[in-house]
């Protein structure tokens, strides 16, 4: 059976299936990435990894992966398959593309940004299914994105297209990582959430759940902490529509787990704010943790495609 490998290297782990053409995991695995021991250590991992994966492959399908797509956190040169950097992994300038294609036998070998990675699949089959133009953002510690247009995420010119968590909502806000103040990040994210109801409630070991569950219970400090994180939130995806006019904007990440508690104000704080914008379908990731790896497999398919019609 024809198959391609796929991985979603994190910052701690590395997610791992062979995927069919229809885009069925035939086979899932899951290894620490082995950053503790370095970022040459992560490399080592992730070719002993995908050489395990072909094995498996040829086991149990009678034949080798026919590509590999690979997701990794951080900065990518998608024209060159070159990891540029990556502060989780320690990572600059990785020519990983070439590394990996050497270990698997010279096959192809697709190389993304996981952000952009997990959008396109949720843009071709998860919640974006049908849409020729959607904006992804998984809330998470951070908040990256993706641009969905004709089944195709833009990267941009330099790799950086869709850091919506780097627009700036509240310009007298605090600080964040990049340099600017006030970025959506450092406001609407679920760290930005969790830091908040931990200062609010006097609880250093409070998150975003906590902080969720609490406004399900009517708790007015919790209510404020909400309350500010939405609107900011509504904020910088204003200004997202208001560029890219999607058809849908998809939210993935820990804070998209509250559910209602969180899309209820949110849908009703965007409508608020647009005039002339279409207001798009604000709806929930559908895939979950299995993004990575399904876009991972698409990309891989997508390089078979574009050799075949070459």
């Amino acid at each position: 059976m024809r198959h391609v490998i796929a991985l979603d290297v994190g910052g701690t782990g590395m997610k791992a299936a062979l995927v069919a053409a229809d885009g069925t995991l035939l086979h899932q695995a899951r290894r620490p990435t082995g950053r503790e021991r370095g970022p040459d250590a992560v490399v080592t991992a992730i070719l002993d990894f995908a050489a395990d994966l072909r094995d498996h492959g040829l086991r149990e399908y009678g034949e080798p992966a026919v590509a590999a797509g690979v997701a990794v956190p951080g900065i990518v040169d998608d024209v060159r398959g070159v990891a540029a950097y990556s502060a989780n992994l320690g990572w600059k300038d990785v020519p990983l593309r070439d590394l990996l294609s050497e270990r698997l036998d010279g096959v192809p070998v697709a190389l993304g940004h996981d952000v952009r990675t997990g959008g396109l699949a949720e843009g071709r089959i998860g919640a974006g299914n049908g849409a020729t133009r959607f904006l992804f953002l998984p809330l998470g510690t951070g908040i990256a994105g993706a641009i969905g247009i004709n089944g195709h995420i833009e990267a941009g010119a330099h790799g950086y297209a869709g850091e919506i968590g780097h627009i700036v909502v509240r310009p007298d806000g605090p600080r964040c990582n990049c340099g600017q103040r006030g970025c959506l990040e450092v406001l609407a994210s679920a760290g930005a959430v969790s830091r908040a109801w931990a200062a609010a409630s006097g609880d250093p070991d409070a998150d975003a759940a906590a902080c969720a569950r609490a406004v399900e219970a009517g708790d007015p400090a919790a209510l404020e902490v909400w309350r500010d994180a939405v609107e900011a939130l509504a904020a910088g995806l204003v200004t997202g529509l208001t560029l890219l006019d999607p058809e849908v904007l998809i939210i993935g990440g820990g804070l998209a787990e509250a559910g209602d508690t969180l899309f209820g104000p949110l849908r009703a704080a965007v409508e608020a704010r647009i005039t002339f914008q279409k207001l798009p379908l604000i709806v929930p990731a559908a895939l979950g943790d299995t993004a990575g790896c399904l876009g991972a497999g698409l990309l891989a398919w997508d390089l078979i495609s574009v050799e075949v019609s070459a």
